[in-house]
């Protein structure tokens, strides 16, 4: 499956961004989804992961109550709804798709897009 991912862009602290990501190739639905974060000179972290129909979600610590990551398998499509942004949100966002399971570390992963930068400014 190839993903791309859009929506990033400079925001204020406190403001909101929609990322999206686009897959393509293979049933979008066979695929648990995530995004992670890349923040410069740290590791890439998980930050959000959706099952393949969209029952079950889950977040890391850091933006739960604020992030909202869902899924359109008409659209091929999954998205993160980022809200009351912080500085430490800044980072290169990337998505994440894997046949096997719903998980939280980048090597659960087999699939990657190219990333998108979120700038948050104070």
């Amino acid at each position: 499956v190839q993903l791309q991912a859009s929506g990033g862009g400079l925001v204020q602290a406190g403001g909101s961004l929609r990322l999206s990501c686009a897959a393509s190739g293979r049933t979008f639905s066979n695929y648990y989804m995530a995004w992670f974060r890349q923040a410069p000179g740290k590791e890439r972290e998980f930050v959000a992961a959706i099952s393949r129909y969209g029952a079950s979600t889950y977040y890391a610590d850091s933006v739960q109550g604020r992030f909202t990551i869902s899924r359109d398998n008409a659209k091929n499509t999954v998205y993160l709804q980022m809200n009351s942004l912080k500085l430490e949100d800044t980072a290169v966002y990337y998505c994440a798709a894997d046949r096997l399971k719903l998980g939280s570390a980048t090597d659960e992963y087999g699939y990657w897009g190219q990333g998108t930068q979120v700038t948050v400014s104070s």
